[in-house]
């Protein structure tokens, strides 16, 4: 029997990406703006890579605090109670950082901004994972990923043609705009049966025992390290790691970004499928993760002589890690309804908070190693742990997520 896409289209669906879309313009907005802005705030060139760094991590800090936040909620008063009280949060925060006058003023709104952030991601996988069938699963979080990384590609461009306060305007007023679409998104059946039992939901607690649960929640975030080593160290960074290998032109971080992005678009959009073609969420991702593996490589081994080849490998190492959404998908798959919310959420913002510790470990070890070398040290570490849980984690392609733990 031929098979049907027509519940891809479903509002749902499409508010989820349209969601993760504005999550992804106003969460990679500091990173395309950052030199700017701090300049405009009278940061010395010194000042703006360690204060962009620290402001970067707060952000962060306010990411890994509203995973745990939003995915409580998400599992115990419903999905969508998530979508709308976090893009309120991040619509606002972001609006109050284009009258931002100091870096201290800054840096506590971008961590309010982090904490609203926090829930858009989690909480639109787990809701398409919960409305589509098992064997459109796959492809419905590669649209939502596709369609909402090509946020980081407007805001790109949005910097191009507006100041940066401006910028931040945009984002804010697009995020309370989708507050309209998402009047008529209804709540997952699965939630509402999950209601209906005794069986606690959102116990943050509970992803720590037992031994098993823990370890299944560790390699779920383990899949995806080397995905925010790319985004966080290698693409923010990409300045300095240009200067690094000696290139003729100098590049900005917001083109690095914006190429790296477009790849992860690409990647994103193909993951999905991929993996329904294998009939593996982890074969896809390995042979993704392998791909990354020799273009960080490339990246660092001093072969990038051209600033061209520069870019064609931020757009490679990109399109490799283009399976965010699929990791999460995993995640999604590997709860039961009442915790599913809480593992999927705070998952999605763990791994974005690790750039708390990558990006510090960067720092220290440069006047030793050098941008190169240390970058090789950070990137060494979360590619093993990356292919730890690969080889360690449940297959789940196909898998019945009507259940409860």
């Amino acid at each position: 029997m031929k098979q049907s896409f027509r519940p891809l289209f479903a509002l749902p669906v499409i508010v989820a990406a349209l969601g993760y879309f504005v999550d992804v313009y106003d969460l990679l907005l500091f990173n395309i703006v950052r030199v700017p802005s701090l300049k405009d705030l009278g940061l010395s060139d010194a000042d703006i890579s360690v204060t962009g760094g620290q402001i970067l991590n707060v952000q962060q800090a306010g990411l890994l605090l509203g995973g745990i936040l939003w995915g409580i909620l998400g599992d115990k008063r419903g999905r969508l109670s998530v979508l709308f009280g976090s893009i309120v949060t991040y619509s606002l925060a972001n609006i109050a950082c284009g009258f931002v006058q100091d870096p201290v003023t800054y840096a506590g709104l971008r961590f309010v901004a982090g904490l609203g952030l926090a829930g858009e991601l989690g909480a639109g996988i787990t809701l398409v994972s919960e409305i589509l069938p098992k064997h459109l699963r796959g492809y419905g979080s590669s649209l939502v990923a596709s369609v909402g990384l090509l946020g980081a590609v407007v805001a790109y461009f949005t910097v191009s043609l507006f100041d940066w306060r401006n910028t931040y305007f945009i984002g804010g007023g697009l995020g309370l705009a989708l507050l309209v679409l998402r009047v008529s998104v209804f709540e997952s059946g699965m939630f509402r049966r999950a209601e209906q039992t005794t069986a606690s939901r959102g116990d943050f607690m509970a992803m720590f025992h037992p031994r098993e649960r823990l370890l299944r929640y560790l390699r779920c975030m383990g899949l995806a390290l080397p995905t925010y080593l790319v985004i966080g160290i290698l693409a923010t960074f990409g300045n300095e790691f240009g200067q690094a290998l000696g290139l003729p032109d100098a590049v900005t971080p917001g083109r690095c970004v914006l190429f790296t992005y477009l790849g992860m678009v690409a990647g994103d959009l193909l993951s999905g499928p991929f993996s329904q073609a294998l009939r593996s969420r982890k074969q896809a991702i390995g042979g993704m993760m392998i791909f990354t593996g020799l273009f960080v490589i490339v990246y660092l081994s001093g072969m990038v002589s051209s600033t061209n080849l520069f870019f064609a490998t931020l757009t490679a190492m990109g399109f490799g890690i283009g399976y965010v959404a699929m990791f999460l998908t995993i995640t999604a798959e590997s709860f039961g309804t009442n915790l599913r919310a809480t593992a999927t959420t705070s998952v999605a913002n763990n791994v974005r908070a690790t750039t708390l510790l990558t990006i510090p470990a960067f720092q220290l070890l440069k006047p030793a190693l050098g941008v190169l070398g240390s970058a090789a040290l950070v990137s060494v570490l979360c590619f093993g742990i990356g292919f730890w849980a690969l080889l360690t984690i449940g297959e789940t392609y196909g898998k019945d997520l009507d259940y409860v733990e």
